[in-house]
């Protein structure tokens, strides 16, 4: 579910900023009100998961630098990844090629997004990376699933993030345009929201043009 722009190198408009900064915002204070957000937003992403890569640049460099810099942070290699918001897949592939020995799933509320991340997987007979449509509000998996939780330009949902999460496991949150991400979550509102759930920074830093936070549930 990366956000529409995100890699335009002017950014992406002041009016899409403005929209995203507030559904994110209302989001990470109050997700009780995300069902009535949810359904004009995956239309949105539905209708525009075609050519979605092409005119963003989802996979760039760009846009997975801040991962890519942030799983450099995550020992030892995590058994279970799940990419939350995964879009057309492309950051929950980047995790299956740092950690050759993890089982990572992506979810997302877009089924046209989803289909697309499917299609760049094929026949996958091991079933290492798989994509499902779900809800990051409400992930699909039982308590203590994953050993690592990523996500790029996607609102938070810091509960369901902590209860997911194995003791000692990491999260990772991603913005490729940093504060000019629409869907961008401050360094202050990540450590209050994820405090509540006992989960504490380990590193944060900027890495190309966005930035990177990563947690760890304290066992």
């Amino acid at each position: 579910m990366s956000q529409p722009g995100a890699e335009n190198r002017d950014g992406p408009p002041e009016r899409i900023r403005l929209i995203g900064r507030a559904l994110n915002g209302t989001v990470a204070r109050a997700p009780w009100l995300w069902p009535a957000l949810k359904v004009p937003m995956r239309r949105y992403f539905d209708r525009s998961a075609f050519g979605w890569d092409q005119r963003t640049g989802a996979g760039s460099s760009e846009h997975l630098t801040p991962l890519a810099t942030a799983l450099l942070h995550v020992t030892p290699a995590p058994e279970r990844v799940l990419d939350l918001g995964t879009g057309t897949g492309e950051a929950a592939l980047l995790s299956a090629r740092e950690f050759p020995q993890a089982s990572v799933r992506g979810i997302d509320f877009s089924a046209e997004m989803i289909a697309a991340a499917k299609a760049k997987v094929g026949l996958d007979r091991d079933g290492r990376v798989a994509f499902k449509v779900g809800d990051a509000a409400k992930i699909p998996w039982p308590d203590d699933s994953f050993d690592l939780v990523t996500q790029v330009n996607v609102p938070l949902f810091f509960g369901e993030i902590a209860r997911v999460l194995r003791p000692g496991g990491k999260v990772i949150v991603a913005s490729s345009l940093g504060a000019d991400t629409p869907f961008y979550t401050p360094h202050s509102v990540l450590e209050w929201g994820f405090a509540k759930h006992g989960i504490v920074e380990r590193v944060s830093g900027e890495a190309g043009t966005g930035l990177y936070w990563v947690g760890r549930v304290e066992a």
